[in-house]
């Protein structure tokens, strides 16, 4: 419990307090519209749904307030700049904002769910009560306002009237109907099948989101939920009237009471973080209009493309990401990617692997530019702050690549290898394990020649023990078996030619896990991964298995990188 306590205790504190105020709020506005005197001919005619209807509206209001905070990336790299003297246990809280996004947005998904089936009950009760099919009181409410210059309780204001007009003409059922649609079609949208095979589908439909504010805003002008008003309250005791309906506006004690529909709420929830998101677009597109310069491009194996760009003012940190948008692809198509130079250069870069429509016609449009045509126009977005900012935090750090997810790691790789250059004495970090799982041999390619300039000069501060990397390659036939079996004996490895030796399969984390911590018996580790998910559990679960309790002696952090 202390080890899963150190990697997850802060989260932890933070979805506690999350789902408590979500608790607080329901169970408060519950017992409100439940027990409320305001309400008590309004709960005649409902029942507890009005309680079940109004609750979740209150936990809704909360977690739109929310939605937006999370995919505010300017925001959040500020914060992580300005929480720099932090712990940085807090500071990997930012590093889980689409974690907190996907759960709020369940969250909405589940409330919304409520809210719609208890007010579609409420419908049929005002039906049901307008045709006078229950008792006295119920008719005589349900008829309170047919007279000029009354109020009325019964949005149902006639017999002919459906609970279809009301759900589907007034403002508050049709805002309702096109919250609803929107919110189904972006919660489906988001599943991992469509957004990783059909990424566009993904983030155009996302974009409903605005049509989903505007309804929410003007979803509580409708006034549909209404009560007796105080003043009425003051004059008309219910306790005294109720069972005298058929009395009510002859006798002086009970005049006939007087019902009016809340104050529209919700745009003082979202209001604020709407603003924010509005500058946080606007930062955007100002930022998407500089010009940028493309240096150089060069095709690497396996399909991938490197990019080196130029930008005036632009200034990064080790591990970030930008957004890329090619306007002759799409104009509203932005995708993110991970600098893979180092911030000690003059240029920023990022490698693109073909893996979808845009990244493959991206890469065509630069191939045919080499051949004579016209270089696309690329615009940038960014940089934005990652967990991988914080490697240089620890004394030993341990990054995990798969694939094409080496790319933040080649920039930490690269601005070690210029730190050393300019012996740099604030370097913290005294020893980095890097570990890259490839599938095919020619991944290796990318970066090799790093790897090779790093060997080099780690040699010649003759600290040849400060980086200690493994290449593993988990995909192989027969035929190159065959080849490395023959060429065993070489001192350089056969495929990537460096001076470590390939390793053929998957690791044995608890073993490297086992490895690092008997090497390193009183540090802390940071575990950084760009990856999978499912790798993702495998090295969460290791932090804190190989953690120790003594607070003196090893402990493992875990991060990873989210897009």
């Amino acid at each position: 419990m202390s080890n899963w306590i150190i990697n997850n205790g802060p989260s932890a504190l933070v979805l506690m307090v999350w789902m408590g105020i979500n608790i607080f709020l329901f169970v408060y506005y519950f017992i409100f519209y439940d027990q409320g005197p305001q309400f008590y001919y309004t709960r005649h005619l409902l029942l507890s749904a009005l309680a079940w209807a109004r609750a979740p509206a209150a936990v809704l209001n909360f977690n739109c307030m929310l939605i937006l905070l999370p995919v505010c990336r300017n925001l959040l790299s500020f914060i992580r700049g300005s929480t720099a003297c932090f712990k940085r246990s807090m500071r990997k809280q930012l590093d889980k904002n689409l974690t907190f996004h996907k759960l709020v947005a369940y969250m909405i998904a589940l409330m919304t769910a409520v809210h719609t089936i208890a007010h579609l009950f409420n419908l049929e009760w005002f039906n049901n009560s307008r045709q006078g099919k229950y008792d006295v009181l119920s008719t005589e409410l349900s008829e309170i306002g047919d007279k000029p210059n009354e109020s009325f309780l019964n949005p149902i204001r006639s017999t002919n009237t459906t609970p279809t007009h009301v759900a589907f003409i007034t403002i508050a059922g049709l805002t309702g109907v096109i919250i609803t649609l929107a919110l189904i079609l972006m919660i489906t949208s988001s599943m991992e099948v469509i957004r990783r095979s059909y990424y566009e589908v993904f983030w155009y439909t996302h974009h409903l989101f605005i049509i989903f504010f505007a309804g929410l805003v003007f979803h509580g002008a409708g006034r549909i939920v209404r009560s007796q008003t105080e003043e009425s309250m003051e004059h008309h005791n219910y306790v005294y009237c109720a069972n005298r309906s058929l009395d009510w506006g002859t006798i002086p004690e009970c005049p006939i009471p007087q019902f009016a529909g809340g104050q529209p709420a919700t745009w003082k929830w979202v209001l604020g973080p709407m603003i924010i998101y509005i500058f946080e677009r606007l930062l955007r597109f100002y930022r998407s209009q500089q010009n940028v310069i493309l240096r150089k491009t060069v095709i690497h194996p396996s399909d991938v493309l490197e990019m080196q760009l130029v930008r005036k003012g632009f200034t990064m940190e080790v591990g970030q990401y930008i957004f890329l948008n090619c306007p002759s692809i799409s104009r509203l198509e932005w995708h993110p990617f991970t600098l893979t130079s180092a911030p000690e250069e003059d240029f920023f870069s990022v490698h693109i692997r073909s893996m979808g429509d845009w990244t493959r016609e991206l890469i065509d449009k630069v191939n045919a530019a080499e051949k004579g045509e016209l270089m696309p126009r690329i615009t940038v977005d960014g940089p934005f702050g990652t967990a991988s900012e914080d490697v240089f935090d620890y004394e030993v750090s341990f990054l995990i690549g798969c694939g094409i997810g080496v790319t933040p790691f080649a920039s930490i790789l690269k601005s070690i290898w210029y730190k050393f250059k300019q012996n740099n004495a604030k370097l913290r970090t005294k020893k980095i394990y890097f570990y890259w799982l490839c599938r095919e041999t020619h991944a290796f390619e990318w970066f090799a020649d790093l790897l090779h300039s790093l060997e080099d000069e780690m040699e010649q501060k003759q600290m040849p023990d400060f980086l200690n990397y493994k290449l593993f390659l988990t995909g192989w036939d027969h035929s190159h078996a065959a080849h490395v079996m023959v060429h065993f004996d070489k001192e350089t490895d056969i495929v990537t030619g460096l001076k470590h030796k390939t390793q053929y399969g998957r690791p044995n984390w608890d073993k490297e896990f086992t490895d690092i911590r008997n090497a390193h018996p009183t540090s802390d580790v940071g575990v950084f991964l760009c990856g999978p998910q499912t790798l993702a559990k495998t090295l969460e679960k290791c932090c804190v298995q190989y953690s120790d309790v003594d607070p003196r002696k090893v402990k493992f952090y875990f991060n990873k990188e989210n897009f």
